[in-house]
């Protein structure tokens, strides 16, 4: 029996805001302990506030991409990475002319439940 598993074709997540979102791991997987992306920001691009309860690990591989964490604004290039803790107050952006590339891991996988999306308008 192999130990090990290749990903050759990663579960695209349906979205409606030009973002391009492939989970190559996670509960698509049947791997809640931890999700792998690679995603794609549109510019101009950004969600809702949340309060996630899972760490998150960014990785650019090109582009920008900008965090609100908890208030303070912070901006990621190429070659940069962040980790973010469960429970702080985020919001990701890329208000950038360019297209943000980059790789996010979660810990444990990203779920719907455990996001904590705010509605559109509340601050």
């Amino acid at each position: 029996m192999k130990k090990y598993k290749i990903q050759h074709s990663p579960f695209i997540v349906p979205t409606n805001d030009g973002k391009l979102i492939e989970e190559h791991w996670g509960n698509s997987t049947g791997n809640s302990n931890v999700s792998i992306a690679h995603m794609v920001a549109p510019p101009d691009w950004s969600e809702p506030h949340q309060t996630p309860e899972f760490d998150e690990f960014t990785y650019i591989i090109s582009g920008k991409k900008q965090f609100e964490i908890d208030g303070e604004i912070v901006t990621l290039e190429k070659g940069q990475s962040i980790l973010i803790e469960k429970g702080a107050r985020i919001r990701y952006s890329n208000p950038f002319s360019e297209p943000c590339e980059y790789l996010a891991i979660c810990l444990p996988a990203f779920s719907m439940e455990l996001v904590n999306r705010e509605e559109e308008g509340v601050d």
